[in-house]
């Protein structure tokens, strides 16, 4: 299991999020965005797939972020174990997107007119908005909801939508590496 204070990152933007709260040794889970500090560091890391990145995230930005974390983890964990999500996280992902909704900014870029997406209000809003985009996305597509799997190291509740239908852990240099040396360890030093 990760007991490392970094986030893992790679996977779906949603399962990221929902990845920021791995498990310890004794079952706790802990928080790698508790602070304004972890959220903008988090933030540099997903900078290729968040457009709200130029702001620092104050305190009163953690809370929209975590609430849309919540929901998606819900959510998704109920479609992991072949449920339905709970209508309370669908109806919470909806209405963080509903909180900032995308506006097309149109421009003059000296050849041709450009469309951005741009939110308005609070950064944690749009960060959550955004977010709450990314859960929503993966959500509605059948294929993510079938190959989602849980690392099968011991005690890790991290998520991941395998590239390969062999694949185990959320790391292979995390928990699989952990799981090999402890495998070895079982068959080298019997007890």
């Amino acid at each position: 299991m990760p007991d490392d204070s970094e986030p893992l990152t790679g996977e779906a933007l949603a399962l990221d999020l929902v990845n920021t709260r791995p498990a310890q040794g004794n079952g706790d889970r802990t928080d790698l965005l508790a602070t304004p500090a972890q959220l903008t560091r988090w933030l540099a890391a997903q900078a290729h797939r968040l457009p709200e990145g130029a702001e620092t995230p104050a305190a009163s930005d953690l809370a929209p972020v975590h609430a849309v974390r919540a929901h998606a983890e819900a959510a998704v964990r109920a479609l992991f174990d072949g449920a339905a999500p709970p209508a309370a996280a669908l109806r919470g992902l909806t209405a963080a997107q509903r909180a900032a909704p995308p506006v097309r900014e149109l421009a003059w870029d000296g050849t041709a007119v450009t469309a951005t997406p741009r939110r308005s209000g609070p950064l944690g809003v749009r960060l959550a908005a955004a977010l709450a985009e990314s859960a929503a996305d993966l959500l509605a597509d059948p294929a993510a909801a079938g190959r989602l799997r849980q690392c099968e190291a011991d005690g890790c509740v991290m998520l991941f939508l395998p590239a390969h239908p062999r694949r185990r852990w959320c790391s292979s240099a995390r928990c699989g590496n952990r799981a090999r040396v402890a495998r070895y360890y079982r068959r080298h030093n019997p007890a």
